[in-house]
């Protein structure tokens, strides 16, 4: 997984550095605020970092803030590192979106528990992300074949789930709130009516010369 190092003091980063690549994370360094922002906002930007709260350009709070800002599906887990240790600073960090944080000096092992977590999280986000992606186009693909009505070319009977074949208007009534009042095209009228019409006045006229 790749990881984020923002800090602007060398030794610490360094050592962050070497830590984060011993537990198997392919690290990207930032000395800077600006830096560490352009580089979440990249292609491909790193899943999780971990973010001096003091450095130069923009801060660690702050980058907190913009990334919560941002309409973006898988945001970055943030651990904030700072030298504040108050009640007060951790409410602040907190509530600017950081996910974790971490004050100076830290302890090796619980920087590793910590990142750890934060790894997990990221991995089941990211899970989570692909079987919505998954459902979303299963649900599609549904939608796509209930749209798809076999139809007779000859007859005009549509073949339903049971694979019964029925009138087009026998169909629709079962399968949708549709209704209908039924009427006559002037393509029918016509092609049936008007023989209908023209062989009962036939049949007319012959009664009426029987009669005569």
């Amino acid at each position: 997984m790749k990881a984020l190092i923002a800090e602007d003091e060398v030794v610490s980063c360094r050592l962050l550095e070497d830590m984060l690549s011993d537990w198997g994370y392919e690290v990207v360094v930032a000395h800077d605020g600006d830096s560490a922002w352009e580089i979440l906002q990249g292609e491909d930007p790193p899943k999780l970092a971990i973010l001096d709260w003091l450095m130069p350009g923009t801060d660690g709070v702050e980058i907190c803030r913009r990334l919560r800002a941002t309409e973006n599906g898988e945001p970055a887990y943030v651990i904030l590192l700072t030298g504040k240790n108050r009640k007060e600073d951790i409410v602040t960090a907190l509530e600017a979106g950081a996910n974790d944080f971490i004050t100076k000096p830290f302890d090796a092992e619980e920087l590793r528990v910590r990142v750890q977590a934060g790894r997990r999280i990221v991995e089941l986000q990211s899970d989570l992300a692909a079987r919505v992606k998954e459902l979303q186009e299963a649900l599609d693909h549904i939608k796509t074949l209930q749209g798809i009505l076999p139809i007779c070319s000859y007859c005009g009977r549509i073949r339903d789930d049971q694979s019964y074949w029925s009138k087009l208007e026998n169909y629709l009534a079962t399968h949708t709130n549709v209704q209908f009042s039924h009427g006559i095209c002037p393509e029918c009228y016509e092609k049936y009516v008007v023989p209908m019409l023209d062989e009962l006045s036939g049949v007319t006229d012959k009664d009426e010369d029987q009669i005569k």
